[in-house]
Protein backbone atom coordinates (compact mmCIF):
# COMPACT_ATOMS: atom_id res chain seq x y z
CA UNK A 1 0.00 0.00 0.00
CA UNK A 2 1.18 3.53 -0.71
CA UNK A 3 2.80 5.37 2.18
CA UNK A 4 0.57 8.40 1.70
CA UNK A 5 -3.05 8.72 0.61
CA UNK A 6 -4.88 11.86 -0.48
CA UNK A 7 -7.10 12.86 2.42
CA UNK A 8 -9.93 13.68 0.01
CA UNK A 9 -9.79 10.20 -1.48
CA UNK A 10 -12.36 7.64 -0.39
CA UNK A 11 -10.65 4.95 1.68
CA UNK A 12 -10.31 1.57 0.02
CA UNK A 13 -11.39 -0.60 2.93
CA UNK A 14 -10.93 -3.80 0.94
CA UNK A 15 -7.27 -2.90 0.42
CA UNK A 16 -6.82 -1.71 4.00
CA UNK A 17 -8.10 -5.05 5.30
CA UNK A 18 -5.01 -6.77 3.90
CA UNK A 19 -2.97 -5.06 6.63
CA UNK A 20 -5.03 -6.72 9.42
CA UNK A 21 -4.23 -10.43 9.76
CA UNK A 22 -7.14 -11.21 12.08
CA UNK A 23 -9.68 -10.09 9.46
CA UNK A 24 -8.69 -13.14 7.41
CA UNK A 25 -10.20 -15.38 10.09
CA UNK A 26 -13.33 -17.43 9.80
CA UNK A 27 -15.74 -17.68 12.74
CA UNK A 28 -18.29 -20.50 12.94
CA UNK A 29 -17.24 -21.45 9.41
CA UNK A 30 -17.96 -17.99 7.98
CA UNK A 31 -15.71 -15.01 7.15
CA UNK A 32 -15.37 -12.76 10.17
CA UNK A 33 -17.36 -9.52 10.19
CA UNK A 34 -15.87 -7.53 13.06
CA UNK A 35 -18.25 -4.80 14.24
CA UNK A 36 -17.11 -4.35 17.85
CA UNK A 37 -14.69 -1.49 17.26
CA UNK A 38 -16.12 0.78 19.97
CA UNK A 39 -14.89 -1.82 22.47
CA UNK A 40 -11.51 -2.37 20.84
CA UNK A 41 -10.11 -2.18 17.33
CA UNK A 42 -8.07 -4.73 15.47
CA UNK A 43 -4.34 -4.15 14.94
CA UNK A 44 -2.44 -3.75 11.68
CA UNK A 45 0.57 -5.94 11.10
CA UNK A 46 2.89 -2.96 11.64
CA UNK A 47 1.67 -2.55 15.23
CA UNK A 48 1.89 -6.28 15.94
CA UNK A 49 5.40 -6.44 14.49
CA UNK A 50 6.52 -3.36 16.45
CA UNK A 51 5.53 -4.87 19.79
CA UNK A 52 7.28 -8.12 18.95
CA UNK A 53 10.37 -6.25 17.71
CA UNK A 54 10.67 -4.40 21.01
CA UNK A 55 11.02 -7.67 22.90
CA UNK A 56 13.20 -9.26 20.24
CA UNK A 57 15.69 -6.40 19.87
CA UNK A 58 15.30 -3.57 22.39
CA UNK A 59 13.91 -4.93 25.66
CA UNK A 60 15.17 -2.84 28.58
CA UNK A 61 13.76 -0.46 31.16
CA UNK A 62 13.33 3.18 30.18
CA UNK A 63 15.04 6.23 31.70
CA UNK A 64 17.23 4.06 33.93
CA UNK A 65 20.30 3.07 32.01
CA UNK A 66 22.99 4.34 29.70
CA UNK A 67 23.55 1.09 27.85
CA UNK A 68 22.42 0.71 24.25
CA UNK A 69 19.24 -1.28 24.88
CA UNK A 70 18.02 1.16 27.56
CA UNK A 71 18.65 4.11 25.27
CA UNK A 72 16.81 2.42 22.39
CA UNK A 73 13.84 1.55 24.62
CA UNK A 74 13.68 5.11 25.97
CA UNK A 75 13.82 6.57 22.47
CA UNK A 76 10.93 4.36 21.29
CA UNK A 77 8.89 5.17 24.38
CA UNK A 78 9.42 8.92 24.19
CA UNK A 79 8.83 8.98 20.42
CA UNK A 80 5.23 8.01 21.09
CA UNK A 81 4.86 10.89 23.53
CA UNK A 82 5.91 13.23 20.74
CA UNK A 83 3.40 11.62 18.37
CA UNK A 84 0.59 12.13 20.86
CA UNK A 85 1.53 15.74 21.54
CA UNK A 86 1.32 16.44 17.81
CA UNK A 87 -1.80 14.31 17.29
CA UNK A 88 -4.00 16.25 19.71
CA UNK A 89 -3.10 19.72 18.50
CA UNK A 90 0.57 20.42 18.99
CA UNK A 91 0.73 20.58 22.78
CA UNK A 92 3.89 20.47 24.89
CA UNK A 93 5.22 16.92 25.22
CA UNK A 94 5.63 17.39 28.99
CA UNK A 95 1.85 17.73 29.26
CA UNK A 96 1.30 14.19 27.94
CA UNK A 97 1.09 11.55 30.68
CA UNK A 98 1.12 7.84 29.82
CA UNK A 99 -1.54 5.74 31.55
CA UNK A 100 -3.03 2.28 31.13
CA UNK A 101 -5.97 3.82 29.28
CA UNK A 102 -8.82 6.33 29.49
CA UNK A 103 -10.11 4.86 32.75
CA UNK A 104 -6.82 5.30 34.57
CA UNK A 105 -6.36 8.78 33.10
CA UNK A 106 -9.73 9.95 34.44
CA UNK A 107 -9.09 8.33 37.82
CA UNK A 108 -5.76 10.15 37.98
CA UNK A 109 -7.54 13.49 37.55
CA UNK A 110 -10.29 12.56 40.01
CA UNK A 111 -7.84 11.56 42.73
CA UNK A 112 -5.03 14.04 42.19
CA UNK A 113 -6.81 17.19 41.00
CA UNK A 114 -10.35 16.48 42.21
CA UNK A 115 -9.35 15.30 45.66
CA UNK A 116 -7.52 18.56 46.32
CA UNK A 117 -9.89 21.00 44.62
CA UNK A 118 -13.44 19.71 45.05
CA UNK A 119 -15.04 19.88 48.47
CA UNK A 120 -18.30 20.09 50.37
CA UNK A 121 -20.96 22.02 48.47
CA UNK A 122 -19.00 22.13 45.22
CA UNK A 123 -20.69 20.87 42.07
CA UNK A 124 -19.48 18.30 39.55
CA UNK A 125 -21.35 18.43 36.24
CA UNK A 126 -21.53 15.38 33.97
CA UNK A 127 -23.81 14.36 31.11
CA UNK A 128 -26.44 11.64 31.01
CA UNK A 129 -24.48 9.74 28.37
CA UNK A 130 -21.21 9.15 30.25
CA UNK A 131 -19.35 5.85 30.23
CA UNK A 132 -18.80 4.45 33.73
CA UNK A 133 -15.14 5.48 33.43
CA UNK A 134 -16.24 9.12 33.39
CA UNK A 135 -19.02 8.63 35.90
CA UNK A 136 -18.02 6.33 38.76
CA UNK A 137 -14.80 8.20 39.72
CA UNK A 138 -16.84 11.39 40.15
CA UNK A 139 -19.58 9.60 42.09
CA UNK A 140 -16.94 8.30 44.47
CA UNK A 141 -15.26 11.70 44.80
CA UNK A 142 -18.57 13.43 45.49
CA UNK A 143 -19.41 10.87 48.15
CA UNK A 144 -16.01 11.22 49.80
CA UNK A 145 -15.70 15.02 49.71
CA UNK A 146 -19.34 16.05 50.07
CA UNK A 147 -19.73 17.50 46.58
CA UNK A 148 -22.96 17.40 44.58
CA UNK A 149 -23.52 15.87 41.14
CA UNK A 150 -25.55 17.47 38.35
CA UNK A 151 -26.21 16.24 34.83
CA UNK A 152 -26.68 17.84 31.43
CA UNK A 153 -29.69 15.98 29.96
CA UNK A 154 -30.19 14.40 26.54
CA UNK A 155 -33.11 14.94 24.21
CA UNK A 156 -35.29 12.34 22.51
CA UNK A 157 -32.71 11.66 19.80
CA UNK A 158 -29.79 11.28 22.17
CA UNK A 159 -28.30 14.72 21.62
CA UNK A 160 -27.09 16.85 24.49
CA UNK A 161 -29.79 19.33 25.54
CA UNK A 162 -28.05 22.60 26.44
CA UNK A 163 -31.20 24.68 26.92
CA UNK A 164 -30.74 24.62 30.70
CA UNK A 165 -26.92 24.59 30.69
CA UNK A 166 -26.58 27.96 32.45
CA UNK A 167 -28.68 26.77 35.38
CA UNK A 168 -26.77 23.47 35.64
CA UNK A 169 -23.21 24.78 35.27
CA UNK A 170 -23.49 27.20 38.18
CA UNK A 171 -20.91 29.42 39.94
CA UNK A 172 -20.26 26.66 42.50
CA UNK A 173 -19.30 24.22 39.72
CA UNK A 174 -15.68 23.12 40.02
CA UNK A 175 -15.53 20.48 37.30
CA UNK A 176 -17.38 19.57 34.10
CA UNK A 177 -16.61 16.12 32.67
CA UNK A 178 -18.00 15.31 29.22
CA UNK A 179 -17.57 12.63 26.60
CA UNK A 180 -16.71 14.07 23.22
CA UNK A 181 -18.39 11.10 21.50
CA UNK A 182 -20.81 8.67 23.14
CA UNK A 183 -19.92 4.99 23.02
CA UNK A 184 -23.64 4.08 23.13
CA UNK A 185 -25.46 6.76 21.13
CA UNK A 186 -22.62 7.75 18.84
CA UNK A 187 -23.46 11.38 19.62
CA UNK A 188 -20.72 13.94 18.98
CA UNK A 189 -21.09 16.51 21.72
CA UNK A 190 -20.48 20.28 21.48
CA UNK A 191 -17.61 20.03 23.96
CA UNK A 192 -16.20 23.44 23.07
CA UNK A 193 -19.51 25.16 23.83
CA UNK A 194 -19.81 23.36 27.16
CA UNK A 195 -16.17 24.17 28.00
CA UNK A 196 -16.75 27.87 27.32
CA UNK A 197 -19.66 27.95 29.74
CA UNK A 198 -17.68 26.00 32.34
CA UNK A 199 -14.75 28.38 32.13
CA UNK A 200 -17.06 31.38 32.48
CA UNK A 201 -17.80 30.22 36.04
CA UNK A 202 -14.21 29.19 36.75
CA UNK A 203 -14.70 25.43 36.37
CA UNK A 204 -12.18 22.97 34.97
CA UNK A 205 -13.20 20.75 32.03
CA UNK A 206 -12.24 17.14 31.33
CA UNK A 207 -13.09 15.53 27.99
CA UNK A 208 -13.31 11.77 27.55
CA UNK A 209 -11.83 11.20 24.10
CA UNK A 210 -11.87 7.41 24.09
CA UNK A 211 -14.33 7.32 21.18
CA UNK A 212 -13.47 10.59 19.44
CA UNK A 213 -9.68 10.38 19.13
CA UNK A 214 -9.78 7.20 16.98
CA UNK A 215 -12.45 8.48 14.62
CA UNK A 216 -12.02 12.21 13.96
CA UNK A 217 -9.45 15.00 14.11
CA UNK A 218 -8.91 16.26 17.67
CA UNK A 219 -7.36 19.55 18.75
CA UNK A 220 -7.52 20.16 22.48
CA UNK A 221 -6.81 23.84 21.98
CA UNK A 222 -9.88 24.21 19.77
CA UNK A 223 -11.93 22.18 22.24
CA UNK A 224 -10.82 24.50 25.00
CA UNK A 225 -10.71 21.74 27.60
CA UNK A 226 -8.25 21.40 30.49
CA UNK A 227 -7.83 17.61 30.48
CA UNK A 228 -8.23 15.10 27.65
CA UNK A 229 -8.07 11.32 28.06
CA UNK A 230 -7.95 8.54 25.47
CA UNK A 231 -6.79 4.97 24.86
CA UNK A 232 -4.49 3.21 22.42
CA UNK A 233 -6.48 0.02 21.89
CA UNK A 234 -9.47 1.84 20.40
CA UNK A 235 -7.27 3.36 17.67
CA UNK A 236 -5.33 0.36 16.31
CA UNK A 237 -2.81 0.36 19.18
CA UNK A 238 -2.06 -2.23 21.87
CA UNK A 239 -4.21 -2.78 24.93
CA UNK A 240 -3.08 -1.41 28.28
CA UNK A 241 -1.81 1.96 27.04
CA UNK A 242 -3.44 5.37 27.08
CA UNK A 243 -2.73 9.01 27.66
CA UNK A 244 -3.85 11.99 29.68
CA UNK A 245 -3.20 15.49 28.43
CA UNK A 246 -3.52 18.32 30.93
CA UNK A 247 -2.71 22.00 31.00
CA UNK A 248 0.75 22.45 32.43
CA UNK A 249 -0.26 24.78 35.27
CA UNK A 250 -2.83 22.23 36.49
CA UNK A 251 -0.45 19.27 36.25
CA UNK A 252 2.34 21.12 38.03
CA UNK A 253 0.04 21.99 40.93
CA UNK A 254 -1.23 18.42 41.30
CA UNK A 255 0.23 15.87 43.67
CA UNK A 256 1.01 12.47 42.13
CA UNK A 257 -1.65 9.78 42.42
CA UNK A 258 0.76 6.83 42.57
CA UNK A 259 4.22 6.96 44.09
CA UNK A 260 7.30 4.78 43.91
CA UNK A 261 10.07 4.42 41.38
CA UNK A 262 10.76 6.72 38.45
CA UNK A 263 8.53 9.60 39.63
CA UNK A 264 10.81 10.95 42.35
CA UNK A 265 13.47 13.65 42.38
CA UNK A 266 14.88 13.12 45.88
CA UNK A 267 14.02 10.63 48.62
CA UNK A 268 15.15 10.82 52.25
CA UNK A 269 14.09 8.75 55.23
CA UNK A 270 11.27 11.11 56.10
CA UNK A 271 10.29 12.88 52.88
CA UNK A 272 10.35 12.84 49.09
CA UNK A 273 10.14 15.33 46.26
CA UNK A 274 8.79 14.72 42.78
CA UNK A 275 10.32 14.62 39.32
CA UNK A 276 9.39 17.17 36.69
CA UNK A 277 6.51 16.61 34.25
CA UNK A 278 5.62 14.21 32.82
CA UNK A 279 7.49 11.70 34.98
CA UNK A 280 5.83 12.86 38.21
CA UNK A 281 2.73 10.89 37.18
CA UNK A 282 4.42 7.81 35.73
CA UNK A 283 5.40 5.69 38.71
CA UNK A 284 6.94 2.28 38.15
CA UNK A 285 7.83 0.38 35.00
CA UNK A 286 5.27 1.16 32.28
CA UNK A 287 4.00 -0.92 29.38
CA UNK A 288 7.03 0.02 27.31
CA UNK A 289 6.38 -2.40 24.47
CA UNK A 290 2.77 -1.24 24.17
CA UNK A 291 3.69 2.43 24.16
CA UNK A 292 6.41 1.87 21.56
CA UNK A 293 4.03 -0.05 19.29
CA UNK A 294 1.30 2.59 19.71
CA UNK A 295 3.48 4.94 17.67
CA UNK A 296 2.97 2.65 14.67
CA UNK A 297 -0.79 3.03 15.02
CA UNK A 298 -0.41 6.79 14.65
CA UNK A 299 1.83 6.19 11.62
CA UNK A 300 -0.84 3.98 10.09
CA UNK A 301 -3.67 6.46 10.58
CA UNK A 302 -1.49 9.28 9.29
CA UNK A 303 -1.18 7.48 5.96
CA UNK A 304 -4.80 8.41 5.31
CA UNK A 305 -5.43 11.39 7.58
CA UNK A 306 -8.20 11.63 10.15
CA UNK A 307 -10.40 13.69 7.82
CA UNK A 308 -10.47 10.73 5.45
CA UNK A 309 -11.14 8.30 8.30
CA UNK A 310 -14.04 10.46 9.46
CA UNK A 311 -15.46 10.75 5.92
CA UNK A 312 -15.31 6.99 5.46
CA UNK A 313 -17.11 6.37 8.73
CA UNK A 314 -19.84 8.91 7.95
CA UNK A 315 -20.63 7.07 4.72
CA UNK A 316 -20.36 3.64 6.34
CA UNK A 317 -22.64 4.72 9.18
CA UNK A 318 -25.18 6.24 6.77
CA UNK A 319 -25.31 3.06 4.71
CA UNK A 320 -25.50 0.77 7.75
CA UNK A 321 -28.22 2.75 9.50
CA UNK A 322 -30.31 2.87 6.32
CA UNK A 323 -29.94 -0.90 5.88
CA UNK A 324 -30.98 -1.60 9.46
CA UNK A 325 -33.88 0.84 9.50
CA UNK A 326 -35.03 -0.57 6.16
CA UNK A 327 -35.61 -3.94 7.77
CA UNK A 328 -38.65 -2.52 9.52
CA UNK A 329 -38.06 -4.12 12.91
CA UNK A 330 -34.91 -2.36 14.11
CA UNK A 331 -34.94 0.68 16.41
CA UNK A 332 -31.70 2.70 16.49
CA UNK A 333 -30.78 4.85 19.48
CA UNK A 334 -29.01 8.17 19.02
CA UNK A 335 -29.05 10.88 16.35
CA UNK A 336 -30.36 9.87 12.94
CA UNK A 337 -28.21 12.53 11.25
CA UNK A 338 -24.87 10.81 10.61
CA UNK A 339 -23.03 14.14 10.66
CA UNK A 340 -23.91 14.40 14.36
CA UNK A 341 -22.63 10.98 15.35
CA UNK A 342 -19.87 8.42 15.15
CA UNK A 343 -20.04 4.84 13.92
CA UNK A 344 -21.27 3.22 17.15
CA UNK A 345 -24.83 2.11 16.35
CA UNK A 346 -26.84 0.78 19.31
CA UNK A 347 -30.15 -0.79 18.42
CA UNK A 348 -32.92 -3.16 19.45
CA UNK A 349 -34.69 -5.83 17.44
CA UNK A 350 -38.34 -6.22 18.36
CA UNK A 351 -38.93 -9.37 20.37
CA UNK A 352 -35.29 -10.51 20.57
CA UNK A 353 -33.10 -10.08 23.65
CA UNK A 354 -29.76 -8.41 22.79
CA UNK A 355 -27.69 -11.23 24.27
CA UNK A 356 -29.60 -13.85 22.27
CA UNK A 357 -29.22 -11.69 19.19
CA UNK A 358 -25.47 -11.27 19.64
CA UNK A 359 -25.03 -15.01 20.07
CA UNK A 360 -27.06 -15.69 16.92
CA UNK A 361 -25.05 -13.14 14.95
CA UNK A 362 -21.83 -14.78 16.13
CA UNK A 363 -23.09 -18.05 14.65
CA UNK A 364 -23.17 -16.18 11.34
CA UNK A 365 -19.64 -14.84 11.82
CA UNK A 366 -20.77 -11.33 12.80
CA UNK A 367 -19.16 -9.90 15.95
CA UNK A 368 -21.22 -7.23 17.76
CA UNK A 369 -21.58 -6.31 21.42
CA UNK A 370 -24.61 -6.70 23.66
CA UNK A 371 -25.15 -5.22 27.12
CA UNK A 372 -25.29 -1.85 28.82
CA UNK A 373 -21.91 -0.87 27.28
CA UNK A 374 -20.62 0.41 30.63
CA UNK A 375 -23.38 3.02 30.70
CA UNK A 376 -26.10 1.57 32.92
CA UNK A 377 -27.82 4.87 33.83
CA UNK A 378 -28.04 5.84 30.15
CA UNK A 379 -29.33 2.41 29.14
CA UNK A 380 -32.06 2.66 31.76
CA UNK A 381 -32.88 6.18 30.56
CA UNK A 382 -33.43 4.71 27.10
CA UNK A 383 -35.94 2.30 28.62
CA UNK A 384 -33.68 -0.70 28.08
CA UNK A 385 -31.74 -3.18 30.17
CA UNK A 386 -29.28 -3.70 27.32
CA UNK A 387 -28.86 -3.00 23.62
CA UNK A 388 -27.01 -4.51 20.69
CA UNK A 389 -24.21 -2.38 19.26
CA UNK A 390 -22.50 -2.57 15.89
CA UNK A 391 -19.54 -0.22 15.52
CA UNK A 392 -17.36 0.32 12.47
CA UNK A 393 -13.88 1.53 11.63
CA UNK A 394 -11.74 2.29 8.60
CA UNK A 395 -11.52 -1.37 7.53
CA UNK A 396 -15.27 -2.05 7.58
CA UNK A 397 -17.16 -2.28 4.27
CA UNK A 398 -20.75 -1.86 3.17
CA UNK A 399 -20.68 -5.54 2.18
CA UNK A 400 -20.23 -6.30 5.87
CA UNK A 401 -23.21 -4.09 6.66
CA UNK A 402 -25.20 -6.23 4.24
CA UNK A 403 -24.01 -9.34 6.09
CA UNK A 404 -25.23 -7.80 9.34
CA UNK A 405 -28.64 -6.96 7.86
CA UNK A 406 -29.03 -10.44 6.36
CA UNK A 407 -28.12 -12.05 9.69
CA UNK A 408 -30.66 -9.86 11.48
CA UNK A 409 -33.36 -11.03 9.07
CA UNK A 410 -32.42 -14.62 9.84
CA UNK A 411 -32.47 -13.90 13.56
CA UNK A 412 -35.91 -12.29 13.38
CA UNK A 413 -37.29 -15.39 11.65
CA UNK A 414 -35.48 -17.73 14.05
CA UNK A 415 -36.71 -16.03 17.23
CA UNK A 416 -40.05 -14.96 15.77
Amino acid sequence: MQEAVNQQQVLDSAEIRKDFPILERSVQGKPLVYLDNAATTQKPRSVIDAEAEYYLKHNANVHRGIHTLAEEATEAYECTRDRIASWIGGVAREEVIFTRGTTEAINLVAHSWGGANIGKGDRIVLTQMEHHANLVPWIQLAKKNGAELAYLPIDGEGRLDLSSMDSIITPNTKLVAITQMSNVLGTINPAAEVAARAHSVGAVVLADGAQSAPHMPVDVKVLGVDFFAFSGHKMLGPTGVGALWGRRELLEAMEPWQTGGEMILLVKWDRATWAELPHKFEAGTPNIAGVAAWSKAFDYLDRFGMDAVRSHEVEWTRYTMNRLLGLGFVNIFGPKDVEERGSAISFEVEGVHPHDLAQFLDSRGVAVRAGHHCAQPLTKLLGQTSTTRASGYLYNTTAESDRLAEALLEAKKYFG
